[in-house]
């Protein structure tokens, strides 16, 4: 079982920056990939960023290219997603969640409670 736990959300004026942090503790947290994703009021929950298992490989939604930046500290069990530039868009609950395999995939087993982004304008 694998229980991961975010925190660094809060509110953050337009254009600043929130860095994201997510520990995950239970089985092998540096086998499996992991991501991001974010729900905002009204809206499904959509795929903000995945790393893999060995922080080479990332993907990110187009939304948020080229502002986000996902890493992960496998001698910590802790992904990261430092957020920068943020437009008022991004305000939603963000949740890290662990993935099945190895690499970025659509699957993810372990998801965690959230933590709240408000972008004021």
């Amino acid at each position: 079982q694998v229980q991961p736990v975010e925190s660094g959300g809060g509110l953050v004026q337009a254009g600043g920056s929130l860095r994201l942090s997510c520990a995950a503790s239970g089985r092998t947290f540096s086998d499996y990939g992991a991501g991001w994703f974010r729900q905002a009021p009204g809206k499904e929950r959509e795929f903000v960023a995945c790393v893999g298992w060995n922080n080479r490989r990332t993907y990110y939604a187009d939304s948020v290219k080229g502002r986000f930046l996902i890493s992960r500290d496998n001698a910590k069990n802790t992904v990261y997603l430092q957020m920068n530039s943020l437009k008022p868009e991004d305000t939603a609950v963000y949740y890290c969640a662990v993935g099945r395999y190895s690499g970025c995939s659509s699957t993810y087993d372990y998801w965690g409670q959230g933590t709240q982004v408000t972008v004021s304008s």
